[in-house]
């Protein structure tokens, strides 16, 4: 009896068939999950990367709120077009304090993982504005009521428990602070000395360029802060990973 009379007699069989199949995914599963048990820590920590200062946590909520993940990844994969176009391939480490991360490959719009510093943010307001006035082709929705919607620091320091309760690790210090590294980040005539040594690398002025803090403050902040936080030019990845 060859092998594909053999075969045959397992495809017969519904039994022998339930069996075999049960068999191979028990073996897959266990090569795929066992050496996870042997490991610490799942992502390589980077250089760099710290919880979202409390303006760009904001900012994140306004952006999950209206739906910009719909259309925007925020995940560019290791492949030559997308790496030439975005910029480096996404780190798992740049994600480690989302919840809920922004991975995926569905794209109306152009991936925002290196959004950060690309653009100014007057265009950023002019895009959030009337999207077609800068990128005629586009079919995004106008978000200028954004820029009325004044808002003020009443629940970031809830929100930032609220993080921290699944695994984002603000200290006391970061949430004794909470207002104050709020408004602080949007005035750049504030003391900001504490909000920078306690969110390096977090950008302060007048996003939007009105008085108050806005809507559109708060998510211009959060994105000129993506891809901006990793030196990929200093970047070694860990070979024994």
């Amino acid at each position: 009896m060859g092998i594909l009379d053999k075969h045959v007699v397992l495809e017969k069989n519904a039994t022998l068939l339930l069996v075999g199949s049960l068999l191979v995914v028990t073996v897959g599963g266990i090569v795929e999950i066992a050496p996870l048990f042997y490991l610490e820590n799942t992502i390589e920590d980077v250089e760099g990367m710290r919880p979202y200062s409390p303006l760009e946590l904001e900012g994140r909520n306004i952006y999950i709120r209206e739906g910009c993940y719909v259309c925007h990844s925020q995940m560019i994969r290791p492949m030559r077009d997308e790496v030439e176009r975005y910029g480096h391939y996404s780190l798992a480490a740049e994600s480690q304090y989302d919840h809920p991360f922004q991975w995926g490959s569905k794209r109306t719009g152009p991936d925002l993982a290196r959004v950060g510093g690309r653009y100014s943010d007057e265009w950023h307001v002019d895009h959030l504005k009337d999207p077609q006035s800068v990128v005629p082709e586009s079919v995004m929705p106008k978000y200028a009521f954004l820029a009325d919607r004044l808002i003020e620091p009443t629940y970031i320091e809830d929100l930032m428990k609220a993080n921290q309760i699944v695994g984002v690790p603000y200290t006391d210090e970061q949430m004794e602070n909470a207002e104050a590294d709020w408004l602080a980040q949007a005035d750049p005539d504030s003391d900001y000395d504490g909000l920078l040594a306690r969110y390096p690398k977090a950008q302060v002025r007048n996003f939007d360029g009105a008085p108050g803090v806005s809507e559109m403050d708060a998510l211009i902040a959060y994105m000129q802060m993506l891809g901006t936080l990793v030196d990929f030019s200093t970047f070694t990845p860990d070979a024994s990973r």
